[in-house]
C-alpha cells in the first residue's frame, strides 16, 4: 500500500507542475513519516548527503562546465562551418550538417539540452532557410540534441554506473564505449525521419523545394582550412576518450581535463572567453550543476525507501508474474521507461527505476552494460516526448514556433527512434561490440 502511495503522491506533484527535485522530495517524506513518524525523518539528511559525496559524481558538475565552455568559446559554430564545406552542396546536406554537428557536440557536452541550446541558434534558422517548416527544423533539433545523453562522455551513464553500483559493478568507461554505435545509429535514424518530412513536404507541395539556395561544392582549401579551424574542437573527445581508455586519467578527471582544455582554446586559441563571459560562463554551469545535485540527492532517497522496504522486489516480482518471457518483458520495460521519460529527467529515472528492473535484467542473465545503453536511449527519447521533453522547450524557445507545432511535427522523429530502440534492445550486439573489440571491461 504504501509503494501505491509513494507512487501516486509523486505523480499527482509531477502533474501539478511541481518540480521534479520537489517531487521526490515530499513523496519520500510522506512516505517515511508513515513508516516511522518523525524518527522516519532521520534518515534524509544522511541518505541525501551520502549519495552526492561521491568522487565519480565530480564528474558531473566538471563535464557541465566544459560542456557550457564549449558552447561560449565558438567551437559549435566551428564544428558547423566544417559538417557544411563537407555535405553542405548535397540537396539535404543541411539534415546531415545537424546530425553530424550533434553528435560531435554530444562528445563534448554530455548533455541534451546543452547540444540544442549550443547548435539551435545556428542550424534552426539554416533549416528554414534551405526549406523545412520552422517546426520541422526545431523537431529535428530538438531530436538530435538527445543523442548528447548517449554519445560519450554522457553524464547519464555516469550515473547509471553509481546506482547500479549498489547491486552489481557497472564499467563507466565500457558504458562510454558502449554508447557511441547506438548513438550514431540513432542519429542515422534521425536522418531518415527528416529526409521523409523534406520528401513528404516537397509531394505536398509538388514542387522541388523552390527556396533552396544551390550551394557549390566546397573546394579542398575550404575544407582544410574549415578542418584547421575546427581541429581544437574535433580533439576534445579523443582527447576525453583516449586518456580514459589509455590509461591516463578516470573518466572523473577526463572531466577536469576537458574544463582546462576547453579554457585554453576558448581563451587563447579561438579569443571568444574573457572575464565578463567566464563569469557568465561559471554562474550558468553552477546552476545547472545545483539542479542535478538536488535532484540526485531528493532522487536518492526515493531508491532509498525503494529499496529499503523491499518495494523494489515486490514491483520486480509483479513484472515478472506477467510473463516469464524475456522478450515480452523488455518490452514492458521499454513501455514504462517510454512513459516515465516523457515526464521525469534521466536523473530521476535512473534513481526510481534502475533498483526496480536491474534485478530483472540480472535474473535474464542481459549484459547491464546492454540495459544501461537501451535505458539511456529510452530517456534519450523521452528529452523530445511531449508533454514535458525538455528538449522540445530549448527548440521551441529558440525557433520561436509553439510547443504544439513541435509536438505535431516530431512525430516521424519519434517513430524513427523507437524503431533504432527496439533494433538496441533486442540486439544486445549492437552496443557490446565495439567495447568487446576494444576489451573495454
Amino acid at each position: 500500500m504504501n509503494a501505491l502511495l509513494l507512487f501516486v503522491v509523486f505523480f499527482a506533484l509531477i502533474f501539478l507542475g511541481v518540480p521534479i527535485a520537489i517531487s521526490l522530495g515530499i513523496s519520500s517524506v510522506v512516505i517515511l513519516f508513515m513508516i516511522d513518524g518523525l524518527m522516519g525523518l532521520n534518515v534524509m539528511a544522511d541518505v541525501m548527503y551520502t549519495s552526492i559525496a561521491k568522487f565519480t559524481l565530480l564528474a558531473i558538475p566538471f563535464f557541465i562546465l566544459a560542456g557550457v565552455i564549449m558552447e561560449h568559446s565558438g567551437i559549435s559554430s566551428k564544428l558547423i562551418n566544417l559538417a557544411d564545406k563537407l555535405v553542405g552542396h548535397h540537396k539535404s546536406g543541411i539534415v546531415f550538417i545537424t546530425a553530424l554537428v550533434a553528435i560531435f557536440f554530444a562528445a563534448i557536452s554530455g548533455s541534451g539540452p546543452a547540444t540544442v541550446a549550443a547548435i539551435g541558434g545556428i542550424l534552426i534558422p539554416a533549416l528554414v532557410k534551405n526549406g523545412y517548416k520552422k517546426e520541422s527544423a526545431a523537431s529535428l533539433v530538438a531530436s538530435t540534441g538527445s543523442i548528447g545523453i548517449i554519445i560519450p562522455p554522457s553524464i547519464a551513464f555516469i550515473v547509471f554506473a553509481v546506482v547500479a553500483g549498489d547491486q552489481i559493478p557497472v564499467s563507466i568507461g565500457r558504458l562510454f564505449i558502449a554508447g557511441i554505435v547506438p548513438g550514431i545509429l540513432l542519429a542515422i535514424g534521425l536522418v531518415g525521419a527528416a529526409l521523409y518530412v523534406r520528401w513528404r513536404q516537397d509531394n505536398k507541395s509538388n514542387t522541388e523545394n523552390i527556396i533552396q539556395e544551390k550551394t557549390e561544392r566546397a573546394s579542398g582549401k575550404e575544407v582544410g582550412k574549415a578542418f584547421i579551424d575546427a581541429l581544437w574542437g574535433l580533439l576534445i573527445p579523443v582527447i576525453i576518450l583516449g586518456g580514459i581508455y589509455g590509461g591516463f586519467f578516470t573518466p572523473t578527471e577526463a572531466a577536469v581535463v576537458a574544463v582546462f582544455y576547453g579554457l585554453f582554446v576558448g581563451i587563447f586559441v579561438y579569443r571568444m572567453l574573457n572575464v565578463k563571459k567566464l563569469y557568465t560562463i561559471f554562474l550558468e554551469a553552477s546552476v545547472q550543476t545545483a539542479i542535478v545535485m538536488l535532484v540526485v540527492s531528493t532522487a536518492s532517497i526515493f531508491a532509498h525507501i525503494i529499496t529499503t522496504e523491499r518495494y523494489a522486489r515486490d514491483i520486480s516480482d509483479l513484472l515478472l508474474s506477467v510473463s516469464d518471457n524475456p522478450i515480452i518483458i523488455l518490452l514492458l520495460i521499454n513501455l514504462i521507461l517510454l512513459i516515465a521519460g516523457a515526464f521525469i529527467d534521466a536523473i530521476s529515472a535512473f534513481y526510481i527505476f534502475v533498483p526496480i528492473l536491474l534485478p530483472i535484467i540480472i535474473l535474464f542473465e542481459i549484459d547491464p552494460t546492454v540495459f544501461g545503453v537501451f535505458m539511456t536511449v529510452n530517456l534519450a527519447i523521452g528529452l523530445f516526448t511531449p508533454p514535458v521533453g525538455l528538449n522540445l522547450y530549448v527548440a521551441s524557445g529558440i525557433s520561436g514556433s509553439s510547443l504544439l507545432g513541435i509536438s505535431k511535427a516530431i512525430i516521424p522523429f519519434l517513430v524513427a527512434s523507437l524503431i533504432v530502440l527496439m533494433l538496441i534492445t533486442y540486439i544486445p550486439f549492437i552496443s557490446t561490440f565495439l567495447p568487446d573489440l576494444l576489451k573495454v571491461n
